[in-house]
């Protein structure tokens, strides 16, 4: 079997036998068919898997399927960044099942790999927050709860982007007047060894500081907080409203409200274990689901795409245990 993970910012692929024993893995660079196209994208993606066979002693999975070719793996189980919608999923699982690479394929958003990670069984709830915020559910039966989350369209908020830019924002208001004072106004700037919110504006706006780095400043937001700032804490904590109001729903839409259930965080974000929004997480969401037992998920997410594929195929506990153990869990 092959299982791929393949995020934003990386990829990780690999072969697993019907036992559970990982035969070959590799790493690669980040999954992002919005940006490239999906043929690039995938196509980019079959030099992991490449390495990943080759890892395991298996040839040929490099390039584009035609008339004949050997079928190399007995089931392909992917778990992508960007497969937002099932018309999405339908796209990427066809052009995967191009490649050749597996007598059957299955696509679900990398959220998905997440949940199965942290869980024994596929039943639960998990909520991820790393650049973005996206959250999943699923049940034994098959029954999913999910969301679209693309972003403001979708009434998406947060997430460590979307922290950063509102702590931009406050902070810009704070030292021009325009809004109410915060630490934020001169953490943020110093961050970057600059003196003033207008510098660091000019930075970002003038390229001098990458996009990409914005990321840095939502630990500086929850330094803040931690410190007692009142509109750096307001921000922790609507994002703690957004992680449960994600969750709970995710869980009512499954019947699971009442019941003892994993919810799961995962994600830069929440697997940082910040106190203020792990306190704030835990006390919203047992108003909401009582019985729901929160966990923070730090296993590969590639562990959750092949226990994915082996559900997909049947395979015994056995072969379950024996892949968590390659990854350092216990389940």
């Amino acid at each position: 079997m092959l299982a791929i993970d393949a995020g934003n910012s990386k990829t990780d692929v690999a072969v697993v036998a019907p036992d559970g024993t990982v035969l070959g893995e590799a790493r690669g660079g980040g999954f992002q068919p919005p940006t490239v196209g999906v043929a690039a994208a995938v196509g980019a993606l079959a030099e992991t898997v490449q390495r990943a066979a080759a890892a395991a002693g298996v040839s040929g999975t490099g390039g584009a399927s035609g008339p004949g070719r050997a079928v190399r793996f007995a089931h392909v189980s992917a778990c992508l960044a960007n497969a937002d919608f099932p018309v999405e999923e339908q796209e990427l699982a066809a052009a995967l099942g191009a490649r050749g690479w597996g007598g059957s394929v299955s696509v679900r958003n990398d959220t998905f790999a997440i949940l199965r990670a942290g869980v024994d069984e596929p039943r639960g709830v998990a909520v991820v927050c790393g650049a973005g915020i996206n959250c999943v559910g699923m049940l034994p039966d098959g029954r999913t709860a999910r969301f679209p989350s693309v972003g403001a369209i979708s009434g998406d908020w947060g997430g460590g982007g979307g922290l950063a830019e509102e702590a931009l924002w406050f902070a810009a208001r704070a030292e021009d007047g325009r809004g109410e004072p915060t630490e934020l106004a001169r953490a943020l700037p110093a961050h970057f060894g600059l003196a003033s919110m207008y510098a660091l504006i000019e930075a970002l706006h003038l390229g001098r500081i990458p996009f990409a780095r914005r990321h840095e400043l939502t630990p500086v937001l929850f330094r803040t907080s931690a410190a007692g700032d009142p509109v750096a804490r307001s921000l922790v904590e609507r994002q703690a409203e957004e992680v449960v109001a994600l969750a709970s729903v995710a869980l009512g839409r499954l019947g699971l409200l009442d019941e003892e259930v994993p919810v799961l965080l995962g994600g830069s974000v929440l697997a940082a274990r910040h106190r203020q929004l792990d306190a704030r997480i835990a006390e919203l969401l047992a108003a909401k689901a009582p019985k729901a037992v929160v966990r923070v998920v730090t296993a590969p997410p590639v562990l959750g795409a092949a226990l994915l594929g082996l559900d997909q195929v049947g395979a015994p506990a056995a072969a379950r245990a024996a892949l968590r153990a390659h990854y350092g869990e216990t389940g």
